[in-house]
């Protein structure tokens, strides 16, 4: 496995990711929880053969969760909101 495949772990396809992506060109990545901007820009471009333009992170805290007695935490978990220039799509996406 690459180190890009490392740094995207999955899309992630919601019905509001859905559209960001037709309306602002805008695709939404799980991705590691250490990958920094710059190299989630370098892991789409050469993922997909695109131009991004802008990425934008955030990170989801882990919810609480109880099985029986026990509480724990599901982990974090970071997302890359990625937009592309104009006119540029990920061929993948469109079957969605």
């Amino acid at each position: 496995m690459s180190k890009y495949h490392s740094i995207i772990r999955y899309p992630s396809i919601t019905e509001k990711n859905t559209n960001l992506r037709s309306d602002q060109n805008k695709y939404v990545f799980e991705v590691a929880v250490n990958a920094t901007k710059a190299e989630i820009k370098e892991a789409v471009q050469h993922l997909f053969e695109v131009d991004v333009e802008a990425v934008n992170t955030m990170v989801v805290k882990g919810k609480k969760k109880r099985v029986g007695r026990n509480v724990g935490y599901r982990p974090d978990r970071k997302k890359a909101i990625v937009k592309l220039k104009k006119d540029q799509t990920i061929a993948k996406f469109t079957d969605v």
